[in-house]
């Protein structure tokens, strides 16, 4: 069924949105719904700092959150590089959002990956009156894939959903790289200094470089020198968390270092993606990084 198709009935009432509602949340596989995790600094959702409480269960892994689901279109497309993605955020009485409050300059951030987590993208859909959000998504190599929508309703509080796309195409499935402290993405390289500890907060540095030398002058991205996500190998549980301080704000210097809080929820490989921008582009750079108990 098309988009147009789907997203009509949503107004043949609440009873028999919100019945549909549910039962989307308990075919889409093996997930629970379960509170969507954050981890909450100064700005109320996401930014971390040192002082930041931290709550340790992932997000992400349910459509189906404090009473918020994620309905996406169709959950099955062909591989291609623009696929055209849609989908909504219904409410507790099942009703499409068309409300939500700006975190980061966006309304919504989406993020995308491949279960065997290939093929990151972080997105912002646009979004109509009805509620009703839209992005394309490069989609070019087949494989079912898990999409995260990020965001908080007006009013409200952080909320992360998850969901599954199963894309139609030649599947080449990757094996995780092995951990290591640095990466190279379009000609720079990132260093990853500090280590994750289950149940803790973990401070970690990531350094950017360029030719050898530190790049001192990141420019702001969505209102942070650089976001950082990370996802848990073995189920994709979700955390979404943001540097330490603000570009201008007279302390935070624009690289090379960015400083982030990250609580690893247990013990484990997880597969960490920095979004940072130098020069007017925005690059995205992957680490894996195992978090394992303090030896004493």
């Amino acid at each position: 069924m098309n988009a147009t198709g789907k997203f009509a009935g949503f107004t043949v009432g609440l009873v028999v949105i919100f019945g549909a509602a549910l039962a989307l949340g308990s075919v889409v596989g093996p997930d629970v719904a379960e509170p969507a995790a954050h981890t909450t600094g100064d700005d109320g959702h996401g930014a971390a700092g040192h002082d930041a409480v931290a709550d340790p269960t992932p997000g992400g892994l349910s459509p189906t959150a404090d009473g918020y689901t994620l309905e996406l279109a169709s959950d099955q497309v062909t591989a291609g590089p623009a696929v055209p993605v849609q989908f909504r955020i219904t409410n507790p009485s099942g009703v499409p959002v068309t409300d939500y409050t700006p975190e980061h300059e966006k309304l919504l951030h989406l993020i995308v990956v491949r279960r065997d987590l290939a093929g990151f993208q972080h997105v912002h859909p646009t979004l109509d009156a009805a509620g009703t959000w839209s992005v394309p998504l490069d989609l070019t190599r087949g494989g079912d894939y898990r999409v995260f929508a990020d965001f908080t309703p007006a009013g409200g509080e952080g909320v992360t959903l998850g969901t599954d796309l199963r894309v139609a195409g030649t599947y080449d499935p990757q094996e995780l790289p092995a951990p290591a402290p640095t990466t190279t993405v379009d000609g720079y390289t990132v260093t990853l200094d500090g280590t994750l500890r289950p149940g803790e907060t973990s401070n970690v540095t990531l350094s950017v470089s360029r030719d050898g030398r530190p790049v001192t002058d990141l420019q702001p991205y969505l209102g942070a020198y650089g976001h950082l996500v990370a996802l848990r190998t073995t189920d994709l549980g979700y955390l979404h968390v943001h540097p330490d301080g603000h570009p201008g704000d007279g302390v935070t210097a624009a690289g090379p270092g960015i400083d982030f809080a990250v609580t690893a929820p247990s013990a484990g490989d997880y597969r960490l993606f920095l979004d940072f921008q130098h020069a007017g582009a925005v690059h995205t750079a992957e680490f894996t990084a195992t978090a394992a108990p303090e030896e004493k």
